[in-house]
């Protein structure tokens, strides 16, 4: 089947989140929200959300499941809000544990912080299938940008999060704990082996140099024939090393501390304190 897609790009955080609807009825799917959070003054706003609903309201769809690719490192997830107002169920990858215990104790979390996903309704195996409707969405675990990473393949689409760019701009970071340049490489393979036709949706676009409109939809063809970075045959020894030299110059991305500890709860602040405010906390000299 081939499911309609409606993107919704969020230029502060150059995200890309999705509807996938089933086009033989109203069940739909949100792919990785995104929570506006204003990092100077610290006050999130749900105005990109708030745009998926009025969509979907629009549309009169129900909303079966609120998918998150992985924790995201550069912006904060709208899950629970839309939940609230939309249904559905939350999803992410079972490795999600890996995650919840590295930045746990990166955080210093108390024991009041559960490391075993139960913050999430459902987490998801490599070669799960969830139905939204008559979608058959199987799941692939694809690590290597982190431990917890998927691809949601619904129909002809597979929507890849952070792993691959558009073909002029590459592929995911592998530096944050738990990353490899390894896996990646391999979970690259895996996603180009499904059909040359099959679309891919990517998480984040940039606008590769030379390329004046942002892009978020090419397939597994195009990828193989032209992705800069594995494109064409390239071995997995070149891969790694060019991942792995490029990696060292990157700074960290602005959201990463705020986005990290709201992700890994499923979207959800960290417990307000006895003033009924919640903090982020900033571990300094860590990361």
């Amino acid at each position: 089947m081939t499911p309609h897609v409606k993107a919704f790009f969020d230029a502060a955080t150059n995200t890309v989140s999705y509807v996938v609807q089933d086009p033989s009825g109203r069940s739909c799917a949100i792919v990785d929200s995104v929570l506006d959070y204003d990092p100077a003054s610290g006050r999130t706003d749900t105005s990109s959300a708030d745009a998926i609903i009025d969509w979907i309201t629009e549309k009169d769809l129900q909303v079966a499941w609120i998918l998150e690719s992985h924790v995201h490192a550069d912006h904060l997830s709208a899950a629970p809000y839309l939940q609230e107002r939309l249904g559905g169920k939350i999803g992410i990858g079972a490795n999600i544990t890996i995650v919840q215990d590295t930045f746990g104790k990166v955080f210093n979390e108390g024991t009041e912080f559960q490391r075993d996903g139960s913050q999430f309704d459902a987490l998801f195996d490599d070669g799960d299938s969830i139905h939204i409707g008559q979608l058959r969405c199987d799941v692939m675990h694809t690590p290597g940008h982190t431990p917890a990473c998927l691809t949601y393949v619904i129909g002809d689409a597979a929507f890849v999060g952070d792993t691959l760019f558009m073909p002029d701009f590459g592929t995911a970071r592998c530096d944050f704990p738990g990353g490899s340049a390894e896996d990646l490489f391999h979970s690259i393979q895996k996603i180009l082996s499904l059909p040359d036709d099959t679309r891919i949706f990517v998480g984040h676009d940039y606008k590769a140099p030379g390329r004046d409109e942002f892009a978020w939809e090419t397939t597994v063809g195009e990828q193989k024939a032209l992705n800069v970075h594995v494109g064409a045959g390239k071995p997995i020894e070149e891969f790694v090393t060019m991942r792995t030299e490029r990696d060292a110059k990157l700074g960290m991305p602005k959201l990463i501390l705020p986005s990290i500890q709201t992700n890994m709860r499923a979207g959800n602040l960290p417990e307000p304190e006895d003033n009924g405010t919640s903090y982020f906390k900033i571990p300094v000299n860590t990361l």
